[in-house]
Order: structure tokens, then C-alpha cells, then sequence
């Protein structure tokens, strides 16, 4: 479908996905990543918001004072540029009808509703592919369709029911979450990516599909080399605070003035390590030849790490452990990271050309070809409704 069919008043985007309808039933987090990665490779994303608008526009503090629509939420604006907004009572039947008018025009639909949540609204799978049977239609939940479909699905939940939290903190404290709802973006992510495969296979086959995903399964597939090691060999993770099972050193280690980040992730690097920091003859020691070996005398080599680190200031460190290539970093906040990435021109903040426009953070992909575009602000609540309402009611 291209943006004159849309007739909604967009240039093209020369996004690889410019012509791509997107319904946006969805709200909090994952669904919204996920259609916000679409929108900014070019597809026209509609989001569909209740009468109380998304939660997240409610989640206060952080805010960004806005002289027409008051205080608008960080976290809001995080996940949703590039949209427009239009509002809906689904239990109302003129609104309703104009939602079923969108899923049906619509190349994708996403929603995270409750499974089962969508059908008594006739927005189901079943019901929109039957009027239109080339929809890509996403379905998001916490626990998946199936024995978990009574189970509200929220990040915090399954980062603790996953096993996440149990691998979070020091060995003999109490379990912790991760300072960013992990599951959630990375889920948002994989139905991006599943949404962009369809579409190619709907391009070869004139077929649309059902896609869905779940926390809980994108936890599994997240927790990696922890999740294999249980279920390849029966190996149950433990709580190790910074230290990783099976790479040594890869951690915080104490410098003159504070922590710094030290990483040996294979021979080459020990021995450079062991070198730059005056101790050539602990790369040697036969107790400390390969990964294995370190891991088992983990706590002889972290005596002699620290008596060298001790020496010198975090900075020293860094710019000498840097130079000979091993990685190692300072502990940054979150203003240090963005600061970090504008020294080393990777331009994390960007703007729309409206005259709302807020910073955000790019897309992080790189495209030689068809790069990113940033269009539209976040929409505040309702702001295109008259607009869309106007196009759905057409022909």
C-alpha cells in the first residue's frame, strides 16, 4: 500500500517499510517499541488510544513541560514518535465500527491486549483476516496464549518468574531487577522483527499471517548462555553480583579513586592486561593460562589485579588498559553514556521538524540506503483523530 493510497497527507518516507499501514492496538511498552521501530523505517503507524490514553502517559516523574498540553511523561515519549494518536471507546458502536474500519485496511495490526481480549470487540485475528486476509497481525502477552492466557503481563513480573532476578545482585543479597524494563523492549523488538519477515513473505505469496510472541518465551531466548546452561546441562545459574561464570576478568575492579570496568575475555587479552599493568609474569603462571584456569583461581588473580589497579586512578588506568586494546570503561550515569556517545559521534539524540519536537533517542541502526527518518513527535492524546476519522470514513 503506498502513502497515496493512505491518503493521509504524509510525503514519502523512503523508509524501507514506506507504504506500510500499521494499526497500533497496543500500549505500555512492547507493543509500542515495536511500532515505533516500524515507524521509523518508514511505516504510517495509527495508535489507537482509549478514552484514559495510554498509561504511560500517565507514569510521572520524569516529565517535559509543555505550555499547551502540561506536563508530558519521559517514559510516553520514550516509545511513540513518529505516530499519530486518534481515540476510541471500543465499547462504544460508532467507534468501534471506525476501529474495525482501520484493522481492515491495515497491512499490520499490533495489539497486546489479554488474549482473548480483542475477540469480544470482533478485532481478533479470526475476525479482521476474514475481511482483510492479507493482514500481518501481532499479538502480544506476558505468558503467551496458552496456559498463560489469565495472566497479566508486566516486565517486573517476569523478570522475577523467568529466573532474571535470581542472576541480579551480590551472591549472598537479595535477588534485584534490571534498571530498565528489559523484557519488554527486547520483546518489542523480536515483533519487529517478526512483523518486517511477514511482510516479505506476504510480498512473495499474498498471504498475511498471525504472529505471536510473549515475555516469558523472549526471557527464555534472553537469558542465553544462563537458560542453556540449565537446560543443557542441567546447571542451575546462581546470583555472582558482577562477576560472570564463565569469563574472568569481567568486572568492576577498585582503582586508586573508584571502580573501573576490566575485561580479559580471551588469552590474547589477559596477556596484554597482565603486561600494562606491570605483572607480565601472572599471564605465565601456568595456573593462569586459559579461561578455564582463571576461572578456577579467580581469587588468586583477582589479589594480584587489585594490588596493580590500587596504583593508579581510574582515568590513568583507562586511557593506559585502552591504548594496548583490552576493554575497560568507567562506571558512567546515564548522562555519562549519552555523553560518551555524542564524543564518539554516534549522535543518540534527535528531533522531529515539527514545532512540538522533543529530543529522543535514534534508532540505533545505521542504514546506508534507507536510513531512519524522524517525522512526527510524539502525538499528545487524540491529536489525529479528526484526521483519521475524516480518511477512515472515505472510500
Amino acid at each position: 500500500m503506498d502513502q497515496q493510497q493512505h491518503g493521509l497527507g504524509d510525503a514519502p518516507t523512503g523508509g524501507p517499510l514506506d507504504g506500510v499501514l500499521v494499526a497500533d492496538f497496543s500500549r505500555v511498552l512492547a507493543g509500542p517499541y515495536a511500532t515505533m521501530v516500524l515507524a521509523d523505517l518508514g511505516a504510517t503507524v495509527i495508535k489507537v488510544e482509549g478514552p484514559g490514553g495510554d498509561d504511560t502517559r500517565t507514569w510521572k516523574p520524569p516529565v517535559v513541560a509543555d505550555p499547551e498540553h502540561g506536563d508530558i511523561s519521559t517514559y510516553y515519549l520514550s516509545i511513540n514518535r513518529n505516530k499519530r494518536s486518534i481515540v476510541l471507546d471500543l465499547t462504544d458502536p460508532d467507534d468501534l465500527e471506525t476501529a474495525r474500519r482501520l484493522a481492515h485496511r491495515a497491512d499490520v495490526l499490533v495489539e497486546n491486549m489479554r488474549p482473548g481480549g480483542m475477540d469480544r470487540f470482533g478485532l481478533d485475528h479470526a475476525s479482521v483476516s476474514a475481511a482483510n486476509p492479507s493482514v500481518v497481525y501481532c499479538s502480544i502477552s506476558g505468558f503467551g496464549s496458552r496456559g498463560g492466557a489469565h495472566l497479566a503481563g508486566y516486565d517486573l513480573l517476569v523478570q522475577a518468574v523467568s529466573g532474571l532476578m535470581s542472576l541480579t545482585g551480590e551472591a549472598d543479597g537479595p535477588p534485584y531487577r534490571a534498571g530498565v524494563a528489559v523484557f519488554d523492549v527486547l520483546t518489542g523488538l523480536h515483533a519487529a522483527l517478526a512483523v518486517s519477515a511477514a511482510l516479505r513473505h506476504r510480498e512473495r505469496t499474498g498471504e498475511g499471517q498471525l504472529l505471536e510472541t510473549d515475555l516469558l518465551s523472549v526471557a527464555m531466548s534472553t537469558l542465553v548462555n544462563q537458560t542453556e546452561a540449565y537446560v543443557g546441562a542441567g546447571a542451575v545459574p546462581h546470583r555472582m553480583g558482577n562477576e560472570h561464570p564463565s569469563v574472568f576478568p569481567y568486572q568492576p575492579m577498585p582503582t586508586k579513586d573508584g571502580d573501573l570496568i576490566v575485561i580479559a575475555a580471551n588469552d590474547a587479552q589477559f596477556r596484554k592486561l597482565a603486561t600494562v599493568l606491570g605483572d607480565p609474569a601472572m599471564a605465565e603462571d601456568p595456573r593462569f593460562t586459559t579461561m578455564s584456569d582463571r576461572i578456577t583461581h579467580r581469587a588468586e588473580i583477582e589479589q594480584r589485579l587489585r594490588a596493580r589497579l590500587a596504583t593508579r586512578t581510574a582515568q590513568e588506568w583507562y586511557a593506559e588498559i585502552t591504548a594496548v586494546g583490552v576493554p575497560c570503561g568507567p562506571i558512567n550515569s546515564v548522562e555519562g553514556g549519552v555523553t560518551l556517545a555524542e564524543e564518539l559521534g554516534l549522535e543518540p539524540v534527535v528531533r522531529a521538524p515539527d514545532a512540538a519536537a522533543v529530543p529522543t533517542v535514534r534508532n540505533p541502526v545505521t542504514w546506508s540506503a534507507t536510513p531512519p527518518s524522524y517525522r512526527r513527535s510524539p502525538p499528545s492524546m487524540g491529536a489525529d483523530s479528526a484526521e483519521v476519522r475524516d480518511w477512515l470514513a472515505g472510500p
